[in-house]
């Protein structure tokens, strides 16, 4: 069983931009799983034609543990702005995701000013187990994701025992782990194309758009 040829699965319509992703893992190891499939997932994203920014969690500090100017916080947020869709990957650990994980989705702000990092923005969550197979992790992703008023696409990917998954180069090995992958990508892929142009229209509030009423009414009110 090989590699599919992943240029014929999803062609690109006419943008003005490619696709951007961002991608975000939960371990901080050096022979790191949750990063293996990171990247695999990245070259699948790019051999669709999407644009892949992965962000390294390495020296990013504990949430409320410095200001919001640290460099790796501004770097994150930076990449959330910059980011049409994310692809969030975390090992399972005690049955839940991890600190390294959840430390970065905790620095991402429902609102930033008048803009918001995260919503409308589209999400693929994936999972590595040590053991067999369990779905505790992107359940928590997916919890996580529609909090942050994200478009969380119905696939998800799964693998485990990852340690026999992955050669020593830390590349993933073809099979039916892989091909769910690359569905899962291509689903990423297609929704955030259905998405792009779209997300202020299908974001847009009555009830924050009733709040902005009632405070220009106020201000108005306040200058007679």
């Amino acid at each position: 069983m090989g590699y599919p040829d992943l240029q014929k699965l999803a062609p690109v319509p006419d943008l003005d931009h490619p696709p951007r992703i961002l991608m975000l893992y939960g371990s901080l190891r050096e022979r790191s799983f949750s990063r293996f499939l990171t990247e695999e997932a990245a070259r699948i994203l790019e051999c669709f034609g999407a644009e892949v920014k992965i962000f390294d969690p390495t020296g990013l500090p504990m949430t409320g543990s410095v200001p919001e100017t640290h460099p790796k916080v501004v770097e994150l947020r930076e990449l959330c702005l910059w980011s049409e869709g994310q692809v969030w990957c975390s090992p399972e650990r005690h049955g839940a995701i991890t600190a390294v994980m959840k430390n970065q989705i905790d620095w991402i702000p429902l609102e930033q000013g008048a803009v918001r990092p995260s919503q409308g923005r589209t999400l693929a969550v994936m999972q590595v187990c040590g053991g067999s197979q369990s779905f505790n992790v992107v359940n928590t992703l997916r919890l996580l994701g529609r909090w942050m008023r994200m478009v969380t696409i119905p696939n998800q990917s799964s693998v485990p025992k990852a340690y026999l998954e992955f050669d020593e180069a830390g590349r993933m090995k073809p099979s039916p782990y892989y091909d769910r992958v690359v569905d899962v990508m291509e689903e990423l892929f297609k929704f955030t194309l259905l998405m792009h142009g779209r997300t202020d229209y299908l974001t847009d509030r009555y009830s924050e758009r009733n709040e902005r009423t009632i405070d220009a009414i106020d201000k108005q009110i306040r200058k007679l």
